[in-house]
């Protein structure tokens, strides 16, 4: 059999995308090497962020307000909440691209929000004990998805809208043909009009052409006992992005496992192979960083480790998204490389995806993640 499309890579992105093709009645096979869902990838650890402050840049807004519709939207279709809303904290010394991209982005897209000095915010989150020189924004928007579930979601329905989707199959390659791409996988092969690519740490793999705009990056994520667990419930607890002068961090309420939950972005700079990565391994170095920083701002939980876990940043050199056709083969789409904060955009993106295939144009803003950026100019 023919397909219009076939998505590689079933994990936040690939799912979405599916998805919402298989909505629009495109017939699609979705190949996923591993199970779904997996902790091989991006996409695992219970909880990801969602938040409409965005310091990274303020065309991002637009997109996260679209992200809420299309996943309040799919709840409703799957009947689950996917969404829990804890309200969202972006800190930072005043300067800080953190706190000031994050109260800029609020101010410019009329977002409301909260400026709170750290008493003010320990005061009405307990939880939290930042420096005294530390400013917050908080905007009420913001709180997790449940990562796991959402891919679940989003696989159930596009196979009840006809997608067919397949775990464990591997893919070996792909070329292009006359009338559209071939795909080869351990079992079969396949053809179809269009490919989408959406293999997060194994799009180099796939597309050796991006090899020099990726990296696949070990992040390591810990769950840490707390005295008073009270304080760290999503109805007490927000999540947080906090800047400290030399680092970059991020925490969750508990949620689906014990324990306050904290990762530090970029980790240890570790560049790896997503083939060979020791996802088990989490050494004394790894906790001792998380620890510093829990013993600082969060002395309530710093308890013995109760869970970790070994995931994946999949990087461009400024850190947007690639949401593109490859120009060499312009059957094929490219939605990958989130370095570290694509979760919360899945639903949009899938949506994006099949416009694209749709019509080869979208009506969001994604000129920021063209793949002419590394080139024009």
């Amino acid at each position: 059999m023919a397909y219009d499309v076939i998505v590689l890579g079933v994990g936040g992105m690939g799912s979405a995308a599916a998805y919402h093709m298989a909505k629009r009645g495109q017939r699609v096979l979705a190949l996923e090497r591993f199970a779904i869902p997996h902790e091989m990838g991006s996409s695992h650890g219970f909880t990801r962020i969602i938040r409409l402050a965005y310091f990274e840049h303020l065309s991002y807004v637009p997109l996260l307000r679209r992200a809420y519709e299309l996943w309040r939207a799919l709840e409703h279709e799957r009947g689950e909440q996917l969404v829990h809303v804890t309200g969202s904290i972006d800190a930072g010394v005043p300067g800080s691209r953190t706190f000031e991209g994050s109260r800029h982005s609020c101010e410019v897209h009329s977002l409301p929000h909260a400026i709170l000095t750290s008493a003010q915010l320990s005061k009405r989150f307990p939880g939290f004990r930042l420096p005294g020189d530390l400013l917050a924004v908080l905007q009420p928007d913001g709180g997790f998805l449940v990562p796991e579930r959402c891919i679940l979601a989003h696989c159930t329905l596009a196979a009840r809208h006809g997608a067919e989707v397949r775990s464990e199959e591997r893919v070996i390659g792909w070329d292009t043909t006359a009338t559209g791409v071939r795909v080869t996988t351990e079992r079969a092969t396949y053809e179809a009009g269009q490919l989408v690519v959406t293999a997060g740490s194994w799009t180099q793999a796939m597309i050796p052409s991006l090899s020099p705009l990726l990296s696949s990056e070990r992040q390591v994520l810990a769950w840490f006992d707390s005295a008073d667990p009270g304080l760290f419930t999503p109805a007490r607890f927000p999540v947080f992005n906090l800047d400290t002068h030399d680092r970059h961090w991020y925490g969750f309420p508990e949620h689906g496992t014990p324990g306050f939950k904290i990762g530090c972005y970029h980790h240890l700079h570790e560049q790896v192979d997503p083939d060979t990565l020791d996802r088990t391994a989490v050494t004394e170095g790894d906790l001792s960083l998380l620890r510093g920083l829990v013993r600082r701002c969060f002395p309530t939980a710093d308890g013995n480790p109760l869970l970790t876990k070994v995931c994946l940043f999949t990087n461009t050199p400024d850190e947007h998204f690639i949401l593109d056709r490859l120009p060499e083969a312009p059957a094929v789409v490219v939605a990958s490389a989130c370095s570290g904060h694509g979760f919360k955009f899945c639903s949009v993106v899938g949506e994006i995806v099949a416009d694209l295939v749709e019509r080869d144009a979208t009506q969001q803003d994604i000129g920021l993640h063209r793949l002419s950026r590394f080139t024009d100019g």
